[in-house]
């Protein structure tokens, strides 16, 4: 980049760096953006398509969720990782409408697109946008329908609701009514919090998905094991529970030491007081009543056939997200010594089982006092599906968790969309100037979900876009896309019911973006530096390799090098009985 004055132009980037700016590159972000919105649109709704990604590993992940979609791809571009961005933040924060929020993102560029060609200045574009996602997040919260928490059972009819209508676009639909379910329940076993955390999802490759369980409790697979653990215990009633961050062997490696010892009596002594350390270990722990002990690093072998005859059940390797699991639901704490644990330390739980489970054996902790927590056991046949049940049921935890907070749901298929759309299409008629164009814009944009909808369900987009402006027309606020029918239907009637959250932090996001986007009015992009290289010396390595006729392991450094260990190399070889003839015959043929 250069400025000129008084014919000198004035360097100011590094030599090599690339500038781009004005309309022309305003643009190119734009269709960066569209391109990203065309690969995956397709995936939108209950019929749309599924995505094969295989990545630099050759790992192959099947999925439809727009977060992983767009974490997975080897984008490069730096306009489209914002989409990104907003595709994992909305997944963080509500858990659905990732493809949505893409989506509508890129429908907003794309109405945006034609104004910047006609010379509109991105300013003004930008300000009608913020105003009309305002309009339409009020909007939204105005035709929300609170639902009521009195009656708990029909409350849970209408949290499984919500489960189904987020797990219909996904792989899992024809298993919707079962996961639903399951998914409700775990979130209703949490207390007020709502800690999504507190609800693990293990994965058993095997069986069929029907065989899929929620287990009230904490579950984790069976750890790594050393000699003596078949003879322990699988089942405890009530037992007291200690969680260490302690290694339980012999003698630790991260422990090892040289010692100087004169006498064998002093190396015995050595010995004798590793022994007696791991046993006082031992002791200790078993004087404390405890029935488990858990720990994040290792338990021996002879910690675990210690720990058989005192009647305790031991289980080292533990990772720290299960320990840590574990520690809330029962409570106590993980203690980093053995020693000087006190009875608040230590947790409880109504019942402690290792139980089979497939091809796996889990240890289970069911009737935890402390934070409510469960875990989900998915079965199927294929990895990568079980994978994407894992997603998936994230995803209708996320959404079932946020329609308990907030208790406020809209009708799905585009309804909450196209209503919002009539609203500032008739909102525009009421301004003037050229906000009224953008405001209609953004309606417009609006209307991508529906029209989506249809071209993923192979139906007539523009036959049905008609009939559902039509019908808001009319005052129908929840017409909107039916698959099952293959027209449009009343979808608050139909039970497809989404939380309202999903809709406003959708739209919010997607407007941010936008507006990031158009804001941008320069692009600089610096060369890759490169590494200087270390100008010292590089001694060439070490070559090992023995003598002709014996196998003896001698070092040699470079040849320059060989004489400073040349007399070190002779006798060593004399000690051996080699001739000197037979040893430099040797180093002349190696060298």
């Amino acid at each position: 980049m250069s400025f000129p004055r008084e014919n000198v132009p004035i360097i100011v980037l590094k030599e090599g760096t690339s500038d781009s700016q004005g309309k022309g590159q305003l643009l190119s972000n734009i269709n960066a953006v569209l391109a990203i919105q065309t690969a995956i649109s397709t995936t939108l709704g209950p019929l749309g398509a599924d995505k094969l990604i295989v990545d630099s590993k050759g790992q192959i992940v099947i999925s439809n969720d727009g977060a992983t979609i767009m974490k997975l791809l080897d984008i490069v571009h730096p306009a489209t990782r914002i989409l990104v961005d907003i595709a994992r933040s909305q997944d963080a924060e509500v858990g659905d409408g990732t493809t949505s929020v893409v989506m509508l993102a890129g429908e907003l560029l794309k109405e945006a697109k034609a104004y910047i060609e006609e010379g509109v200045s991105p300013n003004i574009i930008s300000l009608g946008y913020r105003k009309a996602c305002q309009l339409a997040v009020d909007k939204i919260k105005e035709i929300s329908v609170n639902i009521e928490k009195s009656d708990k059972e029909k409350f849970r009819e209408y949290l499984v609701k919500c489960a189904i209508t987020s797990m219909s676009s996904k792989l899992i639909r024809s298993h919707e009514d079962i996961f639903a379910k399951m998914v409700v329940d775990a979130v209703l076993t949490l207390d007020e919090e709502l800690n999504e955390k507190l609800i693990g999802i293990k994965k058993v490759l095997g069986g069929a998905v029907e065989d899929s369980l929620l287990i009230h409790g904490v579950a984790f697979k069976k750890t790594f094991s050393y000699a003596g653990f078949e003879q322990q215990r699988k089942l405890y009633k009530n037992p007291k529970i200690v969680c260490l961050n302690v290694e339980l062997e012999l003698k630790a490696e991260k422990d090892n030491a040289e010692v100087r010892v004169e006498e064998v009596s002093e190396y015995q002594a050595i010995v004798d007081a590793e022994w007696r350390i791991i046993f006082e270990k031992l002791e200790a722990l078993v004087n404390t009543g405890a029935k488990i002990v858990l720990s994040k690093l290792p338990i021996g072998d002879l910690a675990t056939q210690y720990f058989a005859d005192h009647d305790v059940f031991c289980a080292g390797r533990v990772a720290s997200d299960d320990l840590n699991r574990v520690v809330m639901a029962v409570g106590g704490s993980i203690q980093s010594t053995c020693f000087n644990i006190q009875p608040h330390h230590l947790g409880t739980c109504s019942s402690f089982e290792e139980r089979q489970i497939g091809g796996e054996r889990f240890n289970i902790f069911e009737g935890c006092p402390g934070a409510k927590s469960c875990t989900i056991i998915l079965r199927g046949g294929a990895e990568q599906f079980i994978a994407e049940v894992e997603r998936s049921l994230h995803d209708a935890i996320m959404v079932v968790r946020r329609t308990i907070k907030n208790s406020s749901i809209v009708a799905g298929g585009g309804a909450c969309e196209m209503e919002v759309s009539k609203y500032l299409r008739e909102y525009s008629r009421t301004i003037v100037g050229k906000q009224q164009f953008i405001i209609l814009s953004f309606a417009k944009a609006l209307e991508v979900i529906p029209r989506q909808l249809c071209d993923n369900a192979g139906l007539d987009s523009t036959d049905i876009l008609s009939n559902l402006r039509m019908l808001h027309a009319r005052g129908e606020i929840w017409a909107g896309v039916s698959v099952k029918s293959e027209g449009v239907a009343d979808n608050f009637q139909e039970f497809i019911w989404e939380p309202g959250s999903v809709k406003t932090n959708a739209i919010l996001s997607a407007t941010e973006a936008a507006t990031l986007i158009l804001s941008v009015d320069e692009t600089i992009k610096n060369e890759p530096s490169q590494q200087q290289q270390v100008s010292s010396k590089a001694s060439q390595p070490m070559v090992q390799r023995p003598f002709k006729g014996q196998s003896i392991p001698v070092s040699f450094n470079t040849p320059f090098l060989l004489s400073s260990n040349l007399d070190y190399v002779v006798e060593l070889y004399e000690f051996y009985n080699i001739s000197r003839s037979a040893l430099f015959s040797d180093i002349l043929t190696d060298f």
